[in-house]
Order: structure tokens, then sequence, then C-alpha cells
């Protein structure tokens, strides 16, 4: 019986027995035995200790023990018990019996079958203790040689029969198992002789009936007997098969009944056979249930499964043996991914024999491995994972479909119930239009024939003197029908007619089929160069179809006509937004992409891949330049890495010294990548056993791995800010907050924000609920909860006012009211449950967290949550930073130049340890000029020229400026000191000597400052009115279409942390022009001086830059 588990190891195992013996395990028996060579005994392996158990049997040469086979019957004994063989009586030959047989057949045999007619050959068989297979199967094959050389079947038959029996006689074991295989030999030999008699008989018997004997019948005899010696042969190597087989099986079962015995003496309770166990063959595993807690079970099973449990798990029943004492045994297939069985025994209910709790298992020699193994667990799950992301990509293109199908079907209903709206509309304009509508209108119009319909030709008579074309050189008709429907449709000229009474003009036109009334007016000329119409003051003329086609027939072809146009709008609007998204999704993966491979080539000039991705299952080069590193100059270096931020099950592999590569001074190594990793992990040190490390400041070196089948697990994020965009953004610290957790978010790390909910917020577009209160200092604090741009924000409302301010900063209380809503965010943490793994803090506002946390929470609750700390601008607050410096686990600002530019500062230098430059990005999403709504054309690198053009001109008409091709300078910024504003004026007024235009965006929080530029603007726009505009406010999609619509973007700060501007601008395809400080110098490299320092981060220079914070340094970037 066979049953399917779950490959695990069974809950009650180890629990039926309070033993503390080792594990079972079985290990080889190498001891003597009748039947086999012997050996020597040797040793079982410490580490797999066990009482009562056999060692292992080696086989004879042939080595039986290798073989599956089934279990022979055993033969009757013919005599005592004895081990090993024993001469026996000799039998009768096989003979007699033929010569029975041969009495009954037709007396024309010529072929004579007693024994006398052949001379005996003897045969010497040496019998040795120990039995071997080749033997018996030489003596067959020593017979089979004689028959060869002998041309007399007769002789052939008498010498087989002779020394098989003289076989027989020699070879009859205890049992007679040999004496009954040699019967079954000589049985065969008889069949193939009578075979061989009837062959050669035949021809002759043809011959006796009087036909004469042709070459023909020759040829055919000869044939029949070449199928003859076939046919022998064939019998002969079946004969020798069935042989080896019986000698297998006789060998085997006396291996198993000597180990039975063997275990039996020495209290054993289990063995195995063969003993020798390898992968991908079958085992029998024999129990003595007497030695068991189950010996009083009338039935005994085997649960058990592969390599520690973990592996394809099976229960079988074991049957009683005939060995002697109490054997029960069954068969098992070793699968060929096993290196180890482990087992149990039990009655198939509750009572088991787990080997005093430790439960059983075999070693499988020859296979996988442990390591192996894992990998083969690995690329198993990897498959599995595989098929399961095809099931969950098919079974989300079904519903995909099924929502297709879905919103097709109501989209028609909608576009049928619009179509049959419309229809309606249109009919009971018409039906009014149809009664006023006249045949003809004495002296002004007429028609000939009177009676017409669709198709029809007929002439339209106007009088000219009845209207206002009286003077007109030339008359048309401008017409169409059922009140204009399709447009115009009919332009003709007329022509003067004969008739008397007036001066009459006709033209020829023909009936639109499906008109139920003409309609027209007349003209001086045809469209787009008329210049006066008769309309029948302003009525236009109609005109009755006697003849039209039934009204409601035309109706249901005008529904069913305005439903397909509104189903073909409906589908190619689709099917572009479609288009559209997945260009997108495209561009953004691309991008995503030169992002990655610029990370990756921005350390080249240290360290680098071969290749560039790493993807789990490869091996991997690692190059590294000591050069540039602190490992400079020493004699060797070694290479320690790991995977998965060095937690991979491997752990830290063995220390590797690496070895000269051949370009320059690098040195590299080479990794084998797990199947398991997503991250592989480094440092470098100049001994195999530490010394001087290079661990990249003490933030190790990262580089990711990709498809592998484990991803890193998602952390939990908590951000505590005071911006956040768009709802209440101030400068780049809202953009920041924003676009910094969409992206990790977007890694697939958990990210909530808790925010101030000030009551100057822009929630346009967020649904804010009321969740829950707390109290906290005295005052109730009122949760809202709502989604930002996607992001789970809590909303913090103390009811003592401190966020009813009308504005973010510029209170008086600023510091006490951002204190307290630090203290109460970690006070929502904790009274709500949340365990985040890092809470981020930024700048100055938010700075208190740090030391509040340590101070008050680590050890209540949020033991596990480490804290991260950005400065944006070390210019507000430095106190508090400092102060926050010292409590945060790590601290970064927004770019490597500002990291070290501001290294020095009392409030930076004590713990430059833990404080790290990381240039900040933008968001792809919200400034995108392919998405963007607030710009007239969608564009790409593919149609820049042309979207920006279209921007430009956009831009001028809103802003009331010259609509020229002129060079466009865009400044948007907040007015303040920082930002340079001394240099923008002098900008503004160089770019306008230089007869460009200039937009500026942006406003100052500083009152005189806001006001010099209101005066400044006033100047401006009487002075160069059609090329210069300050708009000094906060205007969103203003930026967006600046942006967009300017040649260049300025920004002249005299210090900045990173800068979003420029980014910005380069992202709308705008040219930069920075001074360079900060993340400017880092992002911006000017097309004539920074070639070199691009191409070493994979970048092409991209803008302008200046070096002085003076107006010469303004002039030499814009003039260039």
């Amino acid at each position: 019986m066979e049953v399917s588990l779950q490959a695990q190891r069974p809950l009650s195992c180890k629990a039926v027995l309070n033993h503390t013996n080792g594990c079972f395990k079985i290990k080889p028996f190498l001891g003597s035995f009748p039947l086999a060579r012997t050996t020597r005994f040797t040793p079982w392996r410490s580490e797999c200790p066990a009482s009562g158990l056999s060692h292992r049997v080696t086989a004879s040469a042939a080595d039986f023990s290798k073989r599956r086979q089934k279990r022979s019957p055993t033969p009757s004994s013919k005599g005592p018990a004895s081990k090993g063989f024993t001469p026996k009586t000799q039998l009768g030959t096989s003979t007699q019996k033929r010569d029975q047989k041969n009495d009954s057949e037709k007396e024309d045999s010529s072929i004579s079958t007693s024994s006398e007619s052949t001379e005996p050959k003897k045969t010497e068989i040496e019998l040795n203790n120990a039995l071997e297979e080749e033997s018996t199967v030489e003596l067959y094959q020593k017979n089979k040689v004689d028959e060869g050389e002998k041309e007399d079947p007769e002789e052939d038959l008498s010498s087989r029969d002779k020394e098989l029996a003289v076989g027989k006689s020699n070879q009859n074991m205890e049992n007679g198992s040999i004496g009954k295989i040699l019967e079954d030999v000589a049985e065969l030999q008889k069949k193939e002789t009578t075979s061989k008699i009837d062959t050669v008989s035949s021809p002759r018997a043809v011959a006796s009936g009087g036909n004469n004997l042709s070459g023909t019948n020759t040829i055919d005899s000869v044939t029949v007997k070449d199928e003859s010696v076939k046919s022998d042969e064939k019998i002969s190597e079946d004969t020798s098969l069935k042989l080896k087989l019986e000698m297998e099986a006789n060998l085997r079962k006396q291996e198993i009944e000597v180990l039975a015995e063997e275990n039996v003496l020495r209290g054993n309770k289990l063995f195995v056979y063969p003993q020798i166990v390898k992968p991908d063959e079958d085992i029998e595993v024999f129990f003595n249930r007497s030695f068991s807690t189950l010996n009083d079970e009338p039935d005994v099973l085997i649960m058990g499964a592969f390599n520690d449990w973990r592996w394809r798990s099976f229960t079988k029943r074991l049957n009683k043996t005939n060995l002697e004492g109490d054997w029960w045994s069954c068969q098992i297939h070793i699968l060929k991914e096993a290196y180890k069985m482990d087992f149990v025994f039990f009655n198939g209910q509750n009572i088991y024999d787990n080997n005093d709790r430790k439960d059983f298992c075999i070693l499988v020699e020859g296979g996988m491995d442990v390591f192996a193994f894992e990998d083969f667990l690995l690329e198993e799950k990897r498959k599995e994972l595989e098929k399961l992301a095809k099931e969950q990509a098919e079974k989300e293109r079904k519903e995909e479909e099924q929502r297709r199908i879905e919103a097709e079907k109501a989209a028609t209903e909608a576009e049928r119930a619009q179509a049959r709206i419309e229809v309606e509309r249109r009919r009971e304009i018409l039906q009014e239009l149809m009664k006023k509508a006249p045949r003809s209108v004495d002296n002004v119009w007429f028609i000939e024939p009177n009676e017409f319909k669709g198709g029809d030709k007929v002439k339209l008579y106007y009088n000219k003197n009845s209207g206002p074309l009286a003077h007109a050189n030339e008359l048309w008709i401008h017409g169409g029908h059922n009140n204009w429907n399709d447009g115009l449709t009919i332009v003709e000229r007329l022509v003067r007619s004969e008739r008397k009474g007036g001066d009459w003009w006709y033209v020829e036109v023909e009936i639109p089929d499906r008109a139920l009334v003409l309609d027209w007016v007349f003209a001086d000329g045809p469209s787009k160069v008329a210049t006066m119409y008769d309309n029948n003051n302003y009525q236009d003329f109609h005109a009755i179809v006697p003849r039209s086609v039934p009204e409601e027939l035309y109706w249901v072809e005008v529904e069913h006509m305005i439903f397909r146009k509104l189903q073909k709008e409906r589908r190619l609007r689709e099917e572009a937004l479609r288009a559209k998204a997945e260009k997108t999704l495209r561009m953004k993966a691309e991008m995503k992409e030169r992002t990655l491979k610029r990370f990756l080539l921005s350390q080249k000039h240290i360290v680098y891949t071969e290749p560039l991705d790493v993807h789990a299952g490869s091996t991997v080069t690692v190059f590294y330049n000591p050069a540039n590193t602190v490992l400079s100059g020493k004699p060797e270096v070694w290479f320690r890495c790991s995977f998965n931020r060095w937690t991979h099950r491997v752990g830290l592999l063995p220390p590797q010294k690496m070895l000269p590569a051949d370009n320059g001074s690098h040195v590299k190594a080479t990794v084998k990548v797990p199947l398991d990793a997503y991250m592989m992990d480094f440092v470098f040190s100049e001994k195999e056993d530490g010394g001087i490390f290079d661990n990249k400041g003490g933030m190790d070196y990262h580089i990711p791995v990709f498809g592998g089948i484990v991803k890193e697990p998602p952390m939990h994020i908590v951000h505590i800010a005071v911006e956040m965009a768009p709802i209440a953004k101030v400068g780049g610290l809202g953009d920041v907050v924003t676009s910094l957790s969409r992206a990790v978010q977007d890694l697939n790390h958990n990210v909530d924000i808790i925010f101030p909910k000030y009551d100057c917020l822009k929630l346009n577009h967020v649904d804010l609920h009321y969740q829950r209160s707390y109290s906290w200092g005295g005052t109730e604090i009122k949760v809202w909860f709502g989604k930002v741009e996607g992001l789970s924000v809590y909303f913090l409302e103390p009811q003592n006012g401190f966020f009813w301010a009308g504005c973010v900063y510029g209170r008086g209380n600023d510091a006490e009211r951002f204190g307290f809503f630090c203290h109460a965010a970690l006070e929502f943490l904790q009274q709500g449950g949340f365990h985040p793994d890092i809470i981020h803090c930024h700048d100055w506002s938010s700075a208190p967290v740090a030391w509040l946390f340590k101070d008050h929470y680590m050890h209540y609750g949020l033991s596990k949550t480490r804290i991260v700390f950005t400065i944006h601008n070390l210019e507000f607050g430095a106190h508090f930073i400092g102060k926050a410096m010292a409590y945060a686990d790590k601290a970064t600002t927004v770019s490597h130049t500002y990291s070290k530019e501001v290294a020095g500062n009392p409030a930076i230098a004590p713990y430059l340890h833990k404080f790290h430059g990381i240039l900040n990005g933008i968001d792809l999403d919200i400034w995108d000029p392919y998405n963007d709504k607030f710009i007239p054309i969608s564009y790409t690198s593919e149609n820049v020229v042309e979207g920006k053009r279209a921007a430009k001109e956009a831009l001028q008409q809103r802003l009331g400026l010259k609509r020229a091709d002129l060079p466009l300078v865009g400044i948007i910024t907040r007015l303040t000191h920082q930002k340079g504003i001394h240099l923008i004026k002098h900008a503004i007024w160089h770019t306008l000597e230089r007869n460009g235009q200039v937009v500026l965006l942006g406003s100052a929080p500083d009152p005189r400052i806001q006001n010099d530029f209101v005066n400044l603007a006033n100047q401006l726009h009487s002075s160069h009115g059609d090329r210069a505009r300050l708009c000094l406010t906060y205007d969103e999609p203003l930026s967006h279409l600046i942006y967009a619509g300017a040649d260049f973007i300025l920004v002249p700060s005299i210090f900045e942390p990173c800068g979003l501007t420029q980014l910005t601008a380069m992202r709308y395809g705008s040219i930069p022009i920075v001074r360079k400080t900060g993340g400017l110098y880092d992002t911006v490299f000017d097309v004539d001086n920074d070639k070199a320092r691009a191409e070493a981060q994979g970048l092409e220079p991209n803008g302008f830059s200046f070096d002085g914070a003076d107006s010469a340094g303004v002039d030499y970037a814009l003039n260039r």
C-alpha cells in the first residue's frame, strides 16, 4: 500500500518514545558469508551512531546486489540444510524423457536421439565456498562452442545432455534450486532439438512425396536451416539469461537469509538490502517486529521521506517474510535526488517506533549532497514560480478580457442609448421643419418635376430678383438634406433660364437617397469664396421630398449610423489610450534600465562586474581597482562576499584572493551566484584574516541580482514630515517626501506618511476619512486617513489648534508646533501597534523624532525600528539638526557634493561615519511630457522639437509675449538669497539685451524681496512687455508649461543641496544653466568643460555651468 503524503516530518515521530539514543542510521556490513567473497569489517561512522544495526554485505564479483530483480519461488529442499553447496547424487539426464517423446514421432525421422550415439564429454565444475555465476555460465557457453564444432545434431544433443547432466549432479544446492534450474534448461534444450529435427526432416518429407529436388528446394532448405540456427542461438541466449537471473535471485535470497540470521544474533531490528544504498534504485527494508515497540501489533507500516524529511514523503505497508525471526519487509525506491532517507515505523494508527525519538535514517551514496539538493530545490521552486507566474498572468489576462467584454457591453449599451436620444432630438427638429417646409414659394423658387424621390434629378429654379442676390454676377446653390444632417453635400452653379415673369435661374441637382427634406441657400460664389447669401432671412430654404423613404425606416438607419459613429470614436480613443499607456510603461522601464546601468557604471573606477547585470544562478566576475581606495598599494586583496544583505543561508563565502586582471591595476575574483539571491554583498580586505577593509565607508558594496526565485523581503517605512507635494508644498522637501515614498513603494516596500492636518491643505483629489482619536500631551488628537499620489497618509489633527494657523511655516511658535507633532506621531505609532523597520525624519522640523524615539519609545514597543535622518538644507535649524545627527542610526543628505560641502559644520563633523550623500531624483510619473495635461502636445524624445515649439507658442500666448522664435529663458524658483536673486535680476536684463525672452515664476517668503520683484515686474512689463513676464505667485500648471516651452532654465543658486529644477528641466528637454554647487554640480555636466566627468559616469554633457557668484559667471554661461 502506498499513500501520498506531504514531504514533511510527522509530528508524532519523535514524541512517541522518551529515549535519547542517536539517529538510527544504517551503515555497510563488510563481514564474511559462505556465499560471498570475504572482506574485513570497517567501523561505523561517528556521525551516525545506532544500536541493533547490521553492516553491509559485499556481493561476489558479479555484484548481484546492484541489480533490481524479482524474487524467484523457493524450490523444495531435497536434503538436510547446510551452508554453501554440497555434492548431490547424480540425477538422470533429460535425454531419457526426450527418448520417450521421440518414440511417438514418425518413423521416417532419420535422426536418432539416444544418449549412446554420442561420445560423452566430461566437464569439471569446481566447487568453492563462494559460488560465482561465471562457473555455470561458462559451462553452458562451453557446450555451445562444442555444438558449433559438431555437424551431427545427434552428437550435439547427446554431448550437451551429458554435460548438463554432469553440471546438474555437481551443482545441486541444499534446497535443490540448481537442480531445478538445470531441469528447466534441459527441457528448453529438448524443445530446441525437436525444433531442429522438424526443420531438417521437412525437405526429406517433400522429396519422398515424389517431387523433383530442384535448386529452389535446396535453397529453401538452406534458408530454413539458417533460420533454425538463428532460432537455436536465440533459445540459447534466453536459456543463459534465465540461468543468470535464477542464480542472482538465489544468491540474493541466501545473502538476505544470512543477514537476517546475523542481525537476530546481534539483536538488531533493522537492515536493508542491498547494503550500499544508491539513488534511483530499489532497496528492501527489513524490520524485526519482535525487537520493536510494535511487537504485538498486527500491522506494520513505514512512513518516511527523503533528505531530512524535506522531499517526497511515502507510506508503505510491510509484509511478513519467511525469514527466521519476526522479520517484515517492503520495497522502497530511492529517489535520484536523495542523499538520505528518514523514516519511522508505526501500526497505522498511533503507536510508533521512531528510534528513541531520533528517527531512523539511511545515507544514500553516490548521489546529490546537501548543497546540490539545495540547488535542486531552488531550481524546482524557480520552475514552480514560473508556472505560477504563467498561471497568474493567464488568470489576469482572462480577468482583463472579461472586464473588457463587460466594459464593451456597457459602453455599447450607453452608445445605443445616446444614439436613441440623438435620434429623438433630430426627429423632433426635422418633423417641425417638415411641417413648415413647402413644395415651392411663388415668385421665389420651385422644383420641376414637382413629384420626385431620392436618386432623381430635378431642376431647382430661383428668381434672382426675389432676394439680396439681384445684382450678383454668379449664382450658386449650397445644399444639404434632412436639416443639414450630412453637412454641405450640394454645391452647384446656377444658369440663366428662359422662363418669363422674372429673372429666373436654375440648377440641376440629384436628390440624395435618404432625403426627407432638402436644405439650401443661394450665394454669389462657391463655398469659402462667396461673400453674399440669400438664406431666406436666416431660416434657410427647405423643401419636402414628396416620395421619400418611409420615415420610420429612415430613423432606424440614422440611429444605427449614429451608434456606429459613436462606437468607432470610442474605440479609437481607447486604442489611443492603450497605445499611450503601453508606450509609457515601455519608456519607464527603459528609463529604469538606463538609471540602473548608470548606477552600476558610476562606481566603475572602483568596482564593476562582468556581466554588468548579475543574474541568479550565473557566474560573475568582480573587478576591483584598489588604487582608488584605502587598499591602494597593498600586496594582496581578498574578496569577501555573501548575498541577500549578508543574510543568505550559505553564510559568508570563504575569503578569496583576487588575481590580477588584464586591465591595468584591477584585480578580479569569480563568484557563483545562488538561485535564491536578490542582492550581492561584498567588501575587500588586505589579508585573508582581515586587516584593513574597504567597506565603502561602512555601507558595504551591494549589487542587485536579477531573476532570483527569492525576492527581497519588504520593509515597513514610515516618513514623519511637515511638507508633502502637492497638498502642502513649500519647497523641494515636499517634492522629495512624495517622490521618494513613491519610488520606495514601487520597490515593493510598505510606506506610510504621518503628516500634520493643516487647515490650509489642498485636498482637491484626496478622499479623507476620519479614523479614530487618541489622547496625548493633555489634548485630543484626531486621526484622518487618505491617499495622496497613491501613498497612505495619516493626518494628525491636535485639538489644541497648533495647525489651524493658515500656513505651514511662519508662526512664532514653529519649533513648539512641530516638536508637539513629532511626539504625537511617535505616540500614534505606539498606540496603533505599528512596528516599522525604519522611521525617516526630515530636516529640522521633524528632527525631534530622532531623540524622542531613543529616549522614550525604543524600549517600549518599537525596539526593532531604526532612525534615518535626512538633511535637505542645513541653513535652517542647525541646532536641531546636530542633535538629530547624534541620535540617528544613519544620516543622509541629498547629494554627494553637498555632503562634502557641509562635512566641516559642527553639527555634522562628529558624525561623518554615519553620514552619506545620496542624490535626489524626481517623480517621472508626475513630471512626464508624454502624459502632461498642462501642455498642448504630448511629446517624447521622438517629437521633442514639435512638442516644445507648441508649448512655447502656448506659453507666449498665455503670457502675452510676442509670438516669435526667440531664445526663451525660464526661471522657476523661490525668491530667496540662497537662490541667487541678484544673479536672477542680472540674467533677466542680460537676456533682454541679447534679444531673448524671459519668464519668471516664483514668490518670496520675505515681503521686502517680494515687493522688490513686484517693482521689477512693473518696470519690465512696461518697457519690455512683449519679451518679459514675471509671475510672482505659485502656479503649478504654469510651471509645467514653462518647463516645456522654455529653451533654457536658469538655476544660479549660491548654494544648492540638490535642486530639482534642473532635473525637471532636462526631463522636458530644456537646457539647464546652473552654478557649480551642491547637487547642481552632480547633475549638470558642462558641454565644454565636463566631457570627461560625464563619460566617467556613463553620461553625456547636458547643460551649461559657471563657477562664480557674480554677473560675469552668468554672462559666460548665457553667452555660450
